[in-house]
């Protein structure tokens, strides 16, 4: 048997072994989760705002985002924020509250091996490269600002 013969007789086993995606309907999940997830996010502000009313637009803002990242961080710990996840897809990644979901979840995960080499060594695992690149796009972004 010729590689490409056993490569395609591989292809073939993988493609009748993986799960069928329903691409629509997986669509419209993750348009309704995300969507539920960013009005979650405005009631907060909403609320803000009208609990402190001389709280200005950007404070309320910042205190929206740190309570939409405890809120993911707390249902990533409970085990609940997977099962969206599992359902939604992107929908659930997407917002602020993914990127809290990548942070903590790995950090629940590795625990056991310690603070130094299990919690703080892994939490960043999947966030890390996302904050490194963020910060080198928006360094390179702000000297061509500068310079045009």
């Amino acid at each position: 048997m010729n590689v490409q013969e056993r490569n395609k007789k591989y292809n073939d086993y993988v493609n009748a072994k993986k799960p069928k995606t329903k691409n629509f309907p997986t669509l419209i999940y993750a348009y309704i989760v995300g969507g539920v997830i960013c009005m979650i996010g405005q009631g907060i502000n909403d609320a803000l705002m009208a609990i402190f009313p001389k709280m200005s637009i950007d404070s309320a803002n910042a205190w929206m985002l740190i309570i939409l990242i405890f809120i993911a961080s707390l249902l990533t710990g409970l085990g609940v924020y997977d099962r969206i996840g599992v359902f939604a897809g992107a929908g659930s990644i997407v917002p602020i509250t993914g990127f809290s979901n990548s942070i903590t979840s790995p950090a629940i995960e590795f625990k056991k091996e310690g603070i130094i080499f299990g919690l703080c060594v892994k939490m960043f695992s999947v966030a890390g490269p996302v904050i490194v690149n963020g910060t080198i796009i928006s360094i390179i972004v702000g000297l061509v600002y500068l310079f045009l």
